[in-house]
C-alpha cells in the first residue's frame, strides 16, 4: 500500500498524519521534531511511503535534510498554498493541520520548495546577524534622539561618526540625561564595533567566492547584495529561464481576473523578502549614482515613461535576471554593451 504522510512541525511537537493512496487514514501521531525520532516512527509504518510533506518553515529544512538522507522522499510544500488550503477548516489543530497537509501531497495540489543547501544557509544566518546588529543599533539611535527631544534638545544631521560626540554635548550638564544616555552610547558603540567585524567577513565572504566576484561586476551590487542573490538562488540550474527569477522573487505585478473583471495590481511580493528588498536597493542605487550603464540608462529612460517607482521595481527584476545569467554563462557584466536578446 502506497501511503502520504502529513508532519505539522512545531518547535517540540509534530502531529504525523499518514492516508493510504485512496485517502483513508491509516495512522496518527505525535513525535518529537527530530530526524531521528521521525525516522524511526516512520519505519514501523505498515506501506509503502510514497511522500512525506511537510510546510516550509524555520525547522523545515534541517528535517527535510534528516529524513532525506534517511532514504525518505520528503518535499516541502510552500507556505501560502498550504495556509490557503487549510484556511477552509473550520477548526484548526495540530491533527488537522497534518491531515490537511498529507491530503494536499495525495492530490498533488502543491507547489514544492527548494530545500538550501547548508552553505546557503549558513551565509543567510551571518547576513541576518548582521542585519540584526545593524536594526538594533539604529533603534538605539532613535531612541537617543527621542529621549532628547522630550527636553528641546535637537541631535539633527549628523554623521555616525560625530553621533556619539553630539549626545554628549546636548546631554552635558544635566546630571539625569547623562545617567540615561552614558549607558546607550556604551552600548551603541559595542554594537558598532561587532557591526564593522561583521561588515569586514562579509566582504571577505564576497571575495573568496568566485560566482560573489562575478556578480560585483555590475554596478550596484555590492557584498551583500551578491551574498543575498546566491543564497537565495543556491542553485541555479533549477530555473529552466533566466526570467523565471523575477516572479519567483516577488517582482511581477499581481492580477485578479474574474468574469469581465481583470485587476492588475502591485507585485505579488512572494518569495524572499531578503532577497527582494536587496535587489531593490541596488536598483535603486543603479539608478541614482555610479557611471553611466546601458542598464542605467534603460531604467533612466522607462523612469521617464512610467515614474520612478514602477522603473525601480523593472530595474530590480531585470538585474536579477542578468545576475542568474552571469551565474550560469560564467560570464560577467557588460556596461557598455547590452546583450542580445532572443
Amino acid at each position: 500500500m502506497r501511503l502520504f504522510v502529513g508532519l505539522d512541525v512545531s518547535l517540540a511537537k509534530t502531529a504525523i498524519c499518514v492516508i493510504s493512496e485512496h485517502g483513508k487514514i491509516i495512522d496518527e501521531a505525535e513525535a518529537a521534531s527530530e530526524p531521528e525520532v521521525l525516522v524511526r516512527r516512520l519505519g514501523d509504518l505498515d506501506g509503502s511511503i510514497a511522500a512525506i510533506g511537510l510546510e516550509a518553515g524555520p525547522l523545515s529544512q534541517w528535517l527535510h535534510r534528516g529524513l532525506t538522507e534517511a532514504g525518505l522522499d520528503t518535499v516541502l510544500m510552500e507556505t501560502r498554498q498550504v495556509k490557503g488550503a487549510l484556511k477552509a477548516m473550520p477548526i484548526k489543530t495540530d491533527r488537522r493541520d497534518a491531515e490537511g497537509i498529507a491530503r494536499l501531497l495525495h492530490l498533488g495540489w502543491f507547489r514544492p520548495v527548494h530545500c538550501k543547501s547548508a552553505s546557503a544557509q549558513e551565509t543567510r544566518a551571518v547576513l541576518g546577524a548582521r542585519k540584526a546588529i545593524q536594526q538594533n543599533m539604529i533603534a538605539l539611535e532613535m531612541s537617543l534622539r527621542g529621549l532628547l527631544r522630550n527636553f528641546g534638545l535637537k541631535v539633527g544631521a549628523i554623521s555616525r561618526g560625530r553621533f556619539e560626540t553630539r549626545i554628549r554635548e546636548l546631554a552635558d550638564g544635566n546630571p539625569m540625561l547623562e545617567t540615561a544616555t552614558t549607558p546607550m552610547l556604551r552600548a551603541r558603540a559595542t554594537l558598532r564595533l561587532e557591526l564593522a567585524a561583521l561588515e569586514k567577513q562579509v566582504r571577505q565572504l564576497a571575495q573568496d567566492d568566485p560566482v560573489c566576484r562575478r556578480l560585483m561586476t555590475m554596478p550596484g551590487i555590492g557584498a551583500v547584495v551578491a551574498l543575498t542573490f546566491r543564497a537565495a538562488v543556491d542553485d541555479p540550474a533549477r530555473f529552466r529561464s533566466s526570467k523565471r527569477i523575477g516572479p519567483w522573487a516577488g517582482l511581477t505585478p499581481s492580477r485578479n481576473q474574474s468574469g469581465e473583471r481583470d485587476v492588475s495590481g502591485g507585485i505579488t511580493k512572494a518569495g524572499d523578502v531578503n532577497l527582494r528588498r536587496a535587489l531593490c536597493q541596488a536598483a535603486t542605487v543603479m539608478m541614482n549614482r555610479g557611471r553611466s550603464t546601458w542598464l542605467r540608462t534603460w531604467g533612466a529612460q522607462l523612469a521617464q515613461r512610467r515614474g520612478r517607482k514602477i522603473a525601480m521595481v523593472a530595474l530590480a527584476r531585470r538585474i536579477a535576471v542578468i545576475l542568474h545569467r552571469i551565474w550560469v554563462d560564467g560570464t560577467v557584466f557588460e556596461p557598455d554593451v547590452a546583450p542580445q536578446m532572443a
